[in-house]
């Protein structure tokens, strides 16, 4: 890559981190929700993203969107790997709303590097909060302090 290759893309990405947190945050929140459709009717990521961009307006991120929730669909095994060990059960005998917050935070700490983990946890407990059950979110907060433990090490050593 050249230097001015390596600086657009620095640029863009730059771009791109500038957004408005609450661009991100609502394309984590319709992440939930479609991720919710998604696990009680096996629709595909692409015709839920349809549905969704036609009823939402707004300035949402959706890039962040499509890219969360194709990835989580995706790559659900592998997010079951991470997060089963914590878990008291089965990731799929879960409430579907907890599954769906434990999957956008897995699928962040894993994959998304740039948003540190501190926010990836307390995004997830705020969408617990709202949409899952009375404690629910207790739950979703020590799976996600546990999981980031393994997943971001190196982020996670300073903390006190």
């Amino acid at each position: 890559m050249t230097a001015l290759t390596s600086q657009a893309a620095a640029g863009a990405l730059a771009a791109k981190s500038r957004l408005p947190v609450a661009q991100r945050r609502k394309a984590r929140r319709l992440v939930v929700q479609a991720m919710y459709q998604h696990l009680l009717s096996g629709s595909t990521p692409g015709a839920i993203e349809e549905e969704f961009r036609e009823e939402h307006t707004g300035k949402i991120d959706w890039e962040y969107f499509t890219e969360i929730l194709v990835g989580i669909v995706t790559h659900r095994n592998e997010l079951d790997a991470h997060i089963e060990p914590l878990l008291d059960r089965k990731a799929s005998a879960l409430d579907p709303i907890e599954q769906a917050v434990l999957y956008l935070g897995t699928y962040e700490f894993a994959n998304r590097i740039d948003v540190p983990y501190r926010v990836v946890i307390n995004e997830c407990v705020e969408l617990a909060k709202v949409f899952g059950a009375t404690d629910g979110h207790k739950y979703i907060n020590g799976v996600l302090d546990k999981l980031a433990l393994t997943l971001r090490p190196l982020e996670t050593k300073s903390r006190a």
